[in-house]
């Protein structure tokens, strides 16, 4: 398998229908950094074989184009077995588990796909595992899930399922998903891996981008998504621009000189630039260093 982009450079993750080759073709025109084919609520059951023979399909369209290739499959205890079969036959980046809310079923996959490498010949541990968390309790646990498997880099927040099983009514503006939007970027980061933002599933593309940036503003540099329209506006949101790059500079220049001068901090447009904040501005340096590449 090709050495995979880190976890924070994967800006996009589109979900779409395992049987339809044609919206295969137009996820991996999208842009998005890493798409997901669905075996689970996006293909009806009668629709699974087809789409698990697409999936050899899908994988290599990704490989070409330098995408990330996840498979979401079904639990393992309906047809989660034969999913996981079919895909890791396809040798996908990555295997996604929907309704992700114990530590027992990240380790029995894991186990499971650990099998499938060595049977394929595949490197040990070189497939991960994205959970989706999309109900109350595995929000909640969310660090105890990811704790089960260490193939967890990062992990993704539900929308529709978790609104259902919080009973919220959902909106565009996404209140609903507030509270779970911040709690789970708040464990994602203390178990040291890449939180996913939930998709937005309504339409424009303006409003998706509005709750890109807000997500971003939290400390989101992932978000996943439904519509491949949205992919390249949702990538430039999740991306640091120009501004954002020279203000950076700025501040980091502006505490090194201060430091230099042997100040402990330095004020720039009314900001006390402290250690955090050069951190910060480093880290963002070095991300869009990435992204560029």
């Amino acid at each position: 398998m090709p050495l995979l982009p880190d976890p924070d450079l994967r800006r996009t993750w589109l979900f779409g229908p395992g049987a339809d080759a044609t919206v295969h073709d137009a996820m991996l025109a999208s842009g998005a950094d890493a798409l997901i084919v669905d075996l689970e609520d996006f293909t009806p059951p009668p629709r699974r074989a087809e789409a698990r023979a697409l999936l050899p399909r899908y994988v290599q369209g990704c490989r070409e184009r330098g995408i990330v290739a996840a498979v979401r499959i079904n639990p393992l205890d309906s047809d989660g077995r034969d999913d996981l079969a079919a895909a890791m036959a396809a040798r996908p980046d990555v295997i996604s588990l929907p309704m992700a809310e114990r530590a027992a079923q990240l380790a029995e996959l894991d186990r499971v796909i650990g099998q499938w490498e060595a049977e394929l010949g595949l490197e040990a541990g070189s497939t991960e595992i994205l959970p989706v968390c999309e109900t109350a309790l595995g929000v909640a646990d969310l660090r105890t899930i990811t704790a089960a498997s260490p193939r967890v880099r990062s992990a993704l927040l539900g929308a529709e399922d978790l609104a259902n099983s919080l009973c919220a009514e959902r909106s565009p503006e996404g209140l609903e998903l507030e509270h779970a939007r911040r709690r789970f970027l708040l464990d994602a980061r203390a178990a040291g891996i890449e939180p996913i933002d939930a998709p937005y599933t309504f339409s424009d593309v303006e409003s998706a981008v509005r709750e890109a940036a807000h997500a971003r503003r939290l400390g989101y540099r992932s978000k996943s998504l439904v519509r491949p329209e949205h992919a390249a506006a949702l990538n430039a949101a999740l991306t640091p621009s120009a501004a954002d790059v020279a203000r950076a500079r700025t501040l980091v220049e502006a505490f090194e000189a201060a430091r230099a001068r042997g100040e402990d901090r330095a004020l720039v447009d009314g900001l006390w630039v402290e250690v955090p904040s050069w951190r910060n501005a480093l880290r963002l340096l070095e991300r869009a260093q990435r992204l560029s590449r």
